[in-house]
C-alpha cells in the first residue's frame, strides 16, 4: 500500500506562491475551516476574513498557504513562509506533465505553448532540451517566481 503524502515549498510570498501553483496545476485553494463557498465565490477574501475572525495577527496572515487538486487524487501542496531567500538550486522539483503522449515537435510545440502560458503567469524559462530518444523526448526547464525549478515534460 503506498503512502499518501504533501508536497511541501518554503516560500517568501505563500499566498502568491499559491496562487500560481494553483493555475499550473489546475488546483483549487481550499476554504477555511467551517466556511463553504458558494461557486464563484472569491476563496481569498473567505480566508482574509476567516483570518480575521481568528484573531490572527496581520504579520502572520500569509505564513503559509495551500492548494489541492480538485479531485482529491493529487497530492496536496503547502506553502509556508521562511526567512531566508533561496540560494541554491533546488534538489526536489516537480516534473509537470504538459504532452502526455506526445512526441517529436508535435510534444515541444505543446511544451512551448504551455511555456507562454506560465510565463504570462510569473514563470521564467530557463532552458530547452531537445529530443534525443530513446532515453528523453525534450523537456523544458523553467523557474517558478520564487526562482524554483521545474520542468515541463
Amino acid at each position: 500500500m503506498s503512502t499518501e503524502f504533501q508536497v511541501t515549498f518554503d516560500a517568501r510570498d505563500p499566498k502568491a506562491q499559491a496562487e500560481f501553483w494553483r493555475q499550473v496545476l489546475g488546483y483549487v485553494v481550499p476554504a477555511p475551516p467551517g466556511v463553504e463557498l458558494a461557486p464563484g465565490d472569491d476563496v481569498w477574501a473567505a480566508w482574509e476574513e476567516a483570518l480575521e475572525r481568528f484573531n490572527v495577527p496581520q504579520q502572520r496572515r500569509n505564513a503559509q498557504s495551500a492548494i489541492e487538486d480538485p479531485e482529491g487524487k493529487r497530492p496536496r501542496v503547502f506553502f509556508q513562509q521562511v526567512p531566508e531567500e533561496k540560494a541554491v538550486k533546488n534538489r526536489v522539483h516537480l516534473d509537470v506533465r504538459s504532452a502526455p503522449g506526445l512526441r517529436g515537435e508535435e510534444r515541444m510545440a505543446a511544451l512551448e505553448a504551455e511555456h507562454d502560458r506560465l510565463v504570462a503567469l510569473g514563470a521564467k524559462r530557463l532552458r530547452r532540451e531537445e529530443p534525443a530518444p530513446p532515453l528523453s523526448f525534450g523537456f523544458i526547464v523553467m523557474a517558478d517566481p520564487e526562482g524554483n525549478e521545474f520542468c515541463l515534460d
